[in-house]
């Protein structure tokens, strides 16, 4: 490895910061578990004048997703619940649903099962004004928010539950949908497992993992750790204020609602030490995580040609999806910076994870700042390392 050439993702990342698109920023590249490429530059929090360094806690959004499978996999691992098995079989919410389209309100055909949430054809969306049924899963999140607000938080089941109780975007497997079927999966691990999602995640991944520094909140101790969030407003990057998709307190208080989809906060560290358990077929220091079957499975595509034509996001041409990720499965569409079969998954403060098994590689990218700057900088960092192979 021409490590001469790898100085140059130092570069992306310092102009990133000079040209005001980010106030900070970190790269980590793995080979086999162990590191070849580490930078930090520019700063965690400006007005508290923390530097971004390499126990930097930032919020990870949808890459908590990645780690929701994982956990669904441990109880598929241990015969505790099938990929086929109906929603409505441990979340009272899920019986009796329908379908809300512009056409109007349709009987259910087929039932949601744990492989829809899984691959996110589920008809279970997010809020979203813009449709029928998502703008009906919008009034929830504002009850719930307004609730937070008056001191009546809803928990993991609750909000599961709830989400149950609205109209569905489209049948059960129609075709793939952004949404919160993470979250709905989260609240089942609680059932199944009868721990809370996070105490669950505690014994089973972070551990055994030494994810020490992986939860849904960050206690007062390691506030100087903690990033700020930013967002782009009036021509300048200033601390973001608000949250949305439920979460609450500002990462700054133990949260009633643990979001399989959006709520944990993590490190390069720790996701590194996830991403290598992965890619050493489910061991991490001697100790098995995952099955190898597990393994296999999770990062598998899982869209039919139906479900695949609505998976049409332009930063994931030539990607399919299953098991809360992104594998890429046609080199003719990705270009030169995808090995066939990588997968992973990305956050809406910009948080990008990535394996890349033919490689070897886990790919970390960590800022915060609120809707990133999508696909390009993870397939800059990832041509540089390609480029510099021996």
């Amino acid at each position: 490895m021409n490590l001469v050439k790898l100085e140059n993702i130092t570069k992306i990342l310092k102009s990133q910061v000079a040209n005001g698109e980010v106030k900070g920023a970190s790269a980590y590249v793995l080979r086999g578990g162990h590191p070849i490429y580490r930078a930090n530059v520019g700063m965690a929090d400006e007005a508290r004048g923390i530097k971004w360094e390499n126990d930097t806690i930032v919020r990870l959004y949808s890459v908590t997703k990645n780690i929701t499978a994982a956990a669904v996999m441990i109880l598929l691992d241990r015969g505790m619940l099938d990929i086929n098995d109906r929603v409505c079989w441990y979340l009272e919410g899920f019986k009796n649903q329908s379908v809300l389209t512009e056409n109007g309100s349709e009987p259910l055909k087929n039932e949601v099962t744990i492989k829809n949430l899984l691959d996110m054809t589920s008809g279970c969306c997010y809020p979203d004004t813009g449709f029928a049924a998502g703008a009906e899963m919008q009034k929830l999140f504002d009850r719930m928010a307004k609730d937070v607000e008056e001191g009546k938080p809803w928990d993991t089941i609750t909000i599961a539950n709830e989400i149950g109780k609205q109209p569905l975007a489209f049948q059960p497997g129609e075709k793939w949908m952004y949404g919160t079927s993470a979250d709905i999966l989260g609240a089942i691990v609680e059932v199944i497992s009868g721990k809370k999602f996070s105490d669950f995640l505690h014994m089973e991944l972070f551990e055994p993992l030494g994810m020490k520094d992986t939860d849904f909140w960050c206690p007062p101790e390691k506030l100087n750790r903690l990033s700020e969030n930013y967002e782009f407003k009036d021509g300048e990057l200033v601390p973001c204020c608000w949250q949305h998709l439920g979460l609450t307190y500002m990462c700054r208080k133990k949260p009633e609602f643990e979001s399989g989809g959006a709520g944990l906060l993590s490190t390069m560290d720790d996701m590194a030490a996830f991403g290598s358990m992965l890619l050493n077929k489910g061991v991490y220091n001697g100790r098995r995580i995952l099955s190898e079957n597990a393994v296999r499975y999770m990062p598998s595509p899982q869209l039919n040609e139906n479900q695949l034509s609505s998976f049409d996001w332009e930063d994931k041409r030539g990607y399919n999806y299953g098991n809360l990720m992104g594998i890429a499965t046609d080199l003719s569409r990705t270009g030169p910076s995808v090995h066939l079969g990588e997968y992973g998954w990305d956050g809406w403060l910009g948080c990008q994870f990535i394996n890349d098994p033919e490689g070897g590689y886990t790919f970390l990218y960590f800022i915060q700042r609120c809707g990133g700057l999508g696909a390009r900088p993870i397939r800059i960092i990832k041509q540089i390392v390609y480029g510099a192979e021996d």
